[in-house]
């Protein structure tokens, strides 16, 4: 039986991080990216647990803490607090001030599960083996180990979050925040598979293709397009016509970014299909 667990996380790539985990692990997950509407969602949904970054932009965790655990029937439910700045002594005071666990960011992706589920009743642990990070998921992308990608996007958040859930994977991932910063590494590192967001300062996305395509160490790399800002059919199209195997609007759900990963893998390593 499946855990209900409210994540209260204002920052975008680690809310998706935990919630991409945590449904992993098969439980159902709320979110909230700010304290009062987490105050809400708990009143709502009823959670089996909370995990509550301490810095929100509307009010701090420990208010947070009060109004949940000041609320009818959840006063029983752990809640976990979650902060970026740890500083000696930080667990203490805020297990002190009520709150039922810690962790510190960023999070390791491997163990953050069987952390959460130690403040979990048996039976809504999740039955999956933990013995080795991932193994709730299919064997095949399980098998992703070896293989580099090359993630390009001036938003750190954006960044940040592919390097925790595709590392989580097993690929190996580098990272660019710029068009000219992102032709080096791919000389230098040889990927197997680059994604470029499309909206970029100075050159976009478009002039980083046509520069990839253009040279012959890297144009047989598998090019793909993941853009928030560019949604429109006139941008798809091209961003096709310069070469892409895939043009991506955000958001997306994790498992389906895979899958579109795994595709474009399987197409460089088969390059005639």
């Amino acid at each position: 039986m499946p855990a209900r667990i409210l994540v209260i996380e204002d920052n975008p790539a680690n809310l998706e991080l935990m919630r991409y985990l945590l449904d992993s692990f098969g439980h159902e997950v709320v979110a909230a990216t700010d304290g009062g509407s987490g105050v809400s969602k708990a009143q709502r949904h009823a959670p089996d647990l909370v995990i509550c970054d301490v810095q929100l932009p509307d009010m701090s965790g420990p208010d947070v803490l009060r109004r949940i655990k000041g609320a009818p029937r959840l006063d029983r439910v752990p809640v976990i607090a979650v902060t970026a700045f740890a500083m000696t002594g930080d667990r203490e005071k805020l297990l002190a001030m009520g709150f039922d666990g810690y962790l510190a960011k960023p999070i390791d992706p491997a163990g953050f599960v069987a952390e959460i589920e130690n403040f979990l009743p048996e039976p809504l642990r999740s039955r999956t083996q933990r013995s080795a990070a991932g193994s709730s998921l299919p064997s095949e992308r399980r098998a992703a180990n070896g293989f580099t990608l090359l993630v390009v996007d001036d938003i750190e958040a954006n960044r940040a979050f592919a390097s925790s859930m595709l590392g989580y994977m097993g690929y190996a991932v580098v990272t660019a925040q710029g068009v000219d910063e992102a032709l080096a590494l791919a000389r230098r590192t040889a990927p197997d598979l680059i994604m470029s967001d499309v909206c970029m300062p100075v050159s976009s996305g478009y002039d980083f293709i046509a520069k990839v395509k253009g040279d012959p160490l890297l144009k047989s790399i598998p090019f793909m397009f993941i853009t928030s800002t560019a949604r429109e059919d006139a941008d798809r199209r091209k961003g096709m016509a310069l070469g892409a195997v895939n043009f991506i609007v955000r958001p997306i759900e994790p498992r389906l970014l895979l899958e579109h990963i795994e595709a474009a893998l399987r197409r460089r390593e088969s390059p005639a299909s």
